[in-house]
């Protein structure tokens, strides 16, 4: 278990002090900037997450980290045995996560939520952050996800699909707050072609990365980039996108993220109906970039309410298609939509994300 984080002066009093939770470590850059922002605010904050199996994370300012969640698993390779002592970890973890006696417990995930429907407690008021609203893997368990949602005193969503969801879910309307989820803002050199379409991320079912690859094959001259970490077998589609594909497999260290995004004109993210808000879109859009995006989830409420590129109904693979060739082949369009991923910059930003967070937990303290 380790303990560090950036340093206060021994003088400074903090309005409240607040826990944030990832035990699985699953958005880190989230999890910092949120906890950075926060503290730049006045509040006294402490991560407690695992340590991040994928790569270095952003160094703590201003806030503290406990990587006191899956000790022994998180330093062990993907395999059936990691799986069992992650599990063996996971109630230790809770066990030192419910010891502590912050103002606000607030939980960006879950870890094991099968289990902690029965292990996980908090002397502290509750905030969940419900980032993919119900995660895909536990959907079907209602019973259990209403067991959790009880526990908590807010739930935060980034869209106003998401607080829908949640309350025809039958969360009450007061209990669902809605926060934007801010952009990662990169300054990069532009050095784009004119004729790449970037599929940027964890490259999994619901990405939709087929896709991406038939909406290229649509478009004359046209050529995609895709940049991310496989988590599904890629053959036949690296077969299907032949030299109209290049493809950077892995987890994608800073420089080769901002490398991607200064290659690319425009980014797709043809997802299926199973998540809120994509990270990956927030990196694209804070890199400038505009964004061609199926209607699902939050994905079409932030790219249609700044104009940062197009929206798709779900699916529609032609109309995928018809928006990068209109975003490709039309100067005036792909400047429209570079100015609205601009105007996405200066406004979804992590001061305004700490200063509506710390709005709800005034509300509980």
């Amino acid at each position: 278990m380790a303990a560090y984080g950036g340093v206060r002066h021994r003088n400074f009093r903090a309005e409240m002090r607040v826990v944030l939770a990832d035990p699985p470590a699953y958005t880190p850059p989230y999890d910092r900037s949120l906890a950075a922002a926060l503290a730049d605010a006045g509040v006294d904050v402490e991560l407690v997450t695992s340590r991040f199996r994928f790569g270095t994370v952003a160094p703590a300012s201003g806030y503290s980290v406990r990587e006191s969640f899956y000790p022994v698993s998180s330093r062990m390779k993907m395999s059936k045995l990691r799986l069992a002592v992650k599990a063996l970890e996971h109630p230790f973890g809770m066990l030192r996560l419910a010891a502590l006696a912050p103002d606000v417990l607030h939980m960006q995930w879950l870890g094991a939520p099968e289990a902690d429907r029965w292990l996980f407690r908090s002397r502290a008021p509750v905030v969940l952050t419900a980032h993919d609203i119900i995660p895909r893997r536990t959907a079907s368990k209602t019973g259990m996800w209403e067991a959790l949602f009880a526990r908590c005193a807010r739930v935060v969503v980034h869209s106003e699909r998401g607080r829908g969801s949640l309350v025809d879910f039958g969360l009450p309307t007061e209990r669902v707050r809605v926060i934007p989820h801010p952009v990662f803002r990169s300054e990069i050199a532009r050095e784009d072609d004119g004729h790449t379409a970037l599929a940027l991320g964890l490259i999994r079912p619901y990405k939709g990365t087929e896709d991406s690859v038939e909406a290229v094959l649509r478009v004359d001259g046209a050529k995609l980039l895709v940049a991310g970490d496989p988590r599904v077998p890629l053959d036949g589609l690296k077969l299907t996108a032949g030299n109209r594909a290049e493809w950077r497999l892995g987890f994608l260290p800073d420089r080769e993220l901002r490398r991607a995004l200064s290659e690319a004109t425009v980014a797709l993210f043809p997802y299926r109906p199973e998540i809120d808000v994509s990270g990956a879109l927030l990196q694209a859009l804070g890199a400038g970039l505009p964004a061609i995006v199926y209607d699902i989830g939050g994905l079409g409420e932030i790219v249609g309410r700044f104009g940062a590129g197009a929206v798709v109904e779900p699916g529609d693979v032609d109309g995928l298609a018809a928006a990068l060739e209109k975003l490709l082949s039309d100067p005036d369009s792909l400047a429209a939509a570079r100015r609205g991923a601009e105007a996405a910059r200066e406004e979804l930003t992590w001061e305004a994300s700490a200063a509506a967070h710390l709005e709800l937990y005034r509300e509980l303290v």
